[in-house]
């Protein structure tokens, strides 16, 4: 179980932070496509998701996966073996976090933006985290913000390959963006080619 939280966290007392973005998936849904390489408003999925969290001020950006050209700045590692699956994506991801905050992501957001991250950081004030929800209300445990040692300690002491088995029982706040008539939602993943084509509609 995470301990207590510490007194006066609030959303400008939370210090730096980083990104950890999961990238080492095999697409297998996508006939083994490099997802994280395709293309969505003229740029890769895994670009735009680097660029949210640089553009929201992250100061340490952590891509668990294959490195790749055009992503100045990113510290690139791979879990043991490659492809093992998100858990254990995460915890080498977090091996590397120095920031007390870390934002946990899919490779394949390309609607995530600055301002989703700040509602999350704003949000997991007080608490030991915050993922977005969809329209449904159901969590996206991979558009997240999560203290890093309450992180660590969960994922120490878990053994399943869930990673919402590892993060639900965290209680994070839910946050469920306002619906902006014509813009796309900013949990929208690209898993399948239907969630690609729905994406690429949605661009410009």
């Amino acid at each position: 179980m995470p301990g207590p939280l510490p007194a006066g966290d609030s959303a400008a007392s939370q210090g730096p932070f980083g990104i950890i973005v999961l990238a080492g998936g095999r697409g297998t849904r996508l006939g083994g496509r490099d997802k994280p390489g395709l293309v969505v408003a003229g740029r890769t999925l895994i670009g735009a998701v680097v660029a949210a969290g640089t553009a929201a001020g992250a100061g340490q950006v952590i891509v668990v996966g294959p490195e790749r050209a055009g992503l100045d700045g990113v510290s690139f590692v791979t879990e043991e073996p490659p492809g093992a699956g998100p858990v254990p994506a995460l915890r080498r991801g977090l091996a590397e976090a120095t920031a007390p905050w870390m934002a946990v992501l899919a490779a394949d957001l390309p609607f995530l933006r600055p301002d989703d991250l700040g509602a999350l950081r704003r949000a997991a004030a007080g608490h030991h985290g915050a993922v977005l929800a969809d329209d449904a209300g159901r969590p996206q445990w991979l558009a997240g913000w999560w203290r890093t040692e309450t992180l660590r300690r969960a994922a120490a002491g878990y053994d399943g390959t869930s990673l919402g088995g590892l993060l639900g029982p965290l209680r994070p706040v839910l946050v469920r963006p306002a619906s902006v008539p014509g813009e796309p939602p900013p949990w929208l993943d690209c898993d399948t080619p239907e969630d690609l084509e729905r994406a690429r509609g949605w661009a410009p």
